[in-house]
């Protein structure tokens, strides 16, 4: 079976965890997480990048450390993964949907304005399957309506909005370093920011919130969600690859469109954009169910793209997203790690054909 996605692993990495073993710092204390922290945020090209355990935990963190609460509103796509509203909800707070661009799957942020009550605190754009938003139109009305702008960029390792590296934009940019994303440490996630204030409290309030004043004193509620030394070792492997990984998402994408393009939806890349391809998406209509259980059954792992948030049992209402709607019924992604062999791309590519030779 060729997975949806994998890993990909070298001794760089192998070297770095080694290392971390025999010198026996494996908790989040020992200096590995500070420098993977360093090194992230020099990739991203912000100041300071504060890691914590996963992708949802840093959405949660940033939503927090701006005083998001109940009776507070944050507007996030409609078409997301579960993790960008229940960040909302953790807080108290309403996650209020808008519908998608069919184009980008992104948040349409022509929608944005209208969705605005006195009651809207922040803007979470998410940079979905790899592909920046366009954040210059989220940035004015962010800025006209005084709103926080909280980078859902868990996908989105090394995109580019107009040159500038997603993450970087907004106040605060979040990412997931999840087994399957780009940039990995298995579990894990970070929040990057150019405010030192911002920075600090998010230090503290991913450990507790010890006091300065004194060891076991808490004046504020605190979590843990700290990273450990393993996953940062393991992440500053990954980060010595970072070009190279995101080529490789992009090869990928490239060799799956020039042998697809005809017979299904693929993939764009808009011109304000350098997308990093991080599932390779497709669009094919009302067969995408066939689709993907004649890929199953022909050794090829897929998923469904996600189902929008008010499709949801948690979240589900009755207001219209016509996009998003299409986009959760006819979306899948193909198989699309950064290690995938050409036989694999291949063996993909030839049972895609195979199913529309048959299914004329």
């Amino acid at each position: 079976m060729i997975p949806v996605c994998r890993p990909d692993i070298s001794q760089k990495e192998i070297k770095w965890v080694n290392r971390a073993l025999k010198e026996n710092r494996i908790s989040s204390t020992g200096g590995f997480v500070e420098l993977f922290e360093k090194e992230f945020a020099k990739k991203i090209g912000t100041k300071y990048a504060v890691a914590c355990n996963s992708g949802g935990s840093a959405l949660f963190l940033a939503l927090s450390v701006f005083g998001i609460k109940k009776g507070d509103e944050v507007i996030i796509p409609d078409f997301t993964m579960v993790a960008t509203a229940n960040a909302v909800k953790q807080c108290g707070a309403k996650p209020v949907l808008v519908d998608a661009e069919f184009d980008t799957c992104n948040i349409n942020p022509d929608l944005i304005e209208k969705k605005i009550t006195k009651k809207t605190k922040a803007i979470i754009p998410v940079h979905l399957y790899g592909h920046p938003c366009q954040m210059d139109k989220i940035m004015k009305i962010a800025r006209k309506h005084k709103l926080y702008v909280i980078e859902d960029a868990a996908e989105a390792h090394g995109a580019r909005f107009k040159g500038k590296l997603v993450g970087s934009i907004g106040d605060m940019g979040c990412f997931s370093f999840y087994a399957n994303k780009i940039i990995t440490t298995g579990e894990g996630g970070a929040i990057t920011t150019n405010k030192l204030d911002l920075a600090q409290k998010l230090n503290k309030l991913r450990a507790y919130y010890f006091s300065d004043e004194k060891h076991f004193w808490h004046a504020h509620i605190g979590f843990n969600f700290r990273m450990s030394s393993l996953e940062a070792a393991f992440g500053l492997g990954q980060l010595e690859r970072w070009e190279e990984l995101i080529e490789k998402r992009r090869k990928n994408s490239e060799y799956y469109t020039a042998h697809l393009k005809k017979l299904i939806g693929t993939p764009i890349e808009k011109n304000y954009a350098y997308s990093v391809f991080w599932m390779y998406l497709i669009k094919v209509g009302k067969q995408r169910d066939k689709l993907m259980e004649y890929l199953q059954r022909n050794g090829v792992e897929t998923r469904t793209g996600f189902f929008p948030m008010h499709w949801q049992p948690i979240y589900k209402e009755k207001n219209s997203y016509p996009v998003s709607d299409i986009l959760g019924k006819t979306t899948l992604y193909l198989p699309s790690a950064s290690d995938l062999t050409k036989n694999e791309k291949d063996r993909v590519i030839k049972m895609v054909k195979k199913f529309y030779q048959e299914n004329k």
